[in-house]
């Protein structure tokens, strides 16, 4: 499956922005969806997981209470609905898929980037102070 984020762009602290990531077929409903976040000279960081069916949700601490995960399959699309955004959340974001259902087993799994098959191209996220 090939992935296109899109949504990012430059925004106030305090701030929302709704991220995107398009699925090029129609199996995306096979994938548990994953959002990272990478600042340049840093390792690239988990922000939250759903799963295939939308029925299970994690998120890193990072993300807790501000950003919210969904997907709507009939559209082949997963969403990152970012709000009370923070400078330290500029990053270039991420969307990343696999079918394994280990990831929801261990956190240490979901939260290693080599644990994914499919990687969309990033978006950046700017957030002004």
């Amino acid at each position: 499956v090939q992935l296109q984020a899109s949504g990012g762009g430059l925004v106030q602290a305090g701030g929302s922005l709704r991220l995107s990531c398009v699925a090029s077929d129609g199996t995306f409903s096979n994938y548990n969806v994953a959002w990272f976040r990478q600042d340049p000279g840093k390792e690239r960081e988990f922000v939250a997981i759903i799963s295939w069916s939308g029925g299970t949700i994690y998120y890193g601490d990072s993300a807790k209470g501000r950003f919210t995960i969904s997907r709507d399959n009939a559209k082949n699309t997963v969403y990152l609905q970012m709000n009370s955004l923070k400078h330290e959340d500029t990053a270039v974001y991420y969307c990343a898929a696999d079918t394994s259902r280990s990831l929801f087993v261990s956190s240490r799994k979901r939260s290693t980037p080599g644990s994914y098959g499919y990687w969309g191209q990033g978006t950046q996220v700017t957030v002004s102070s």
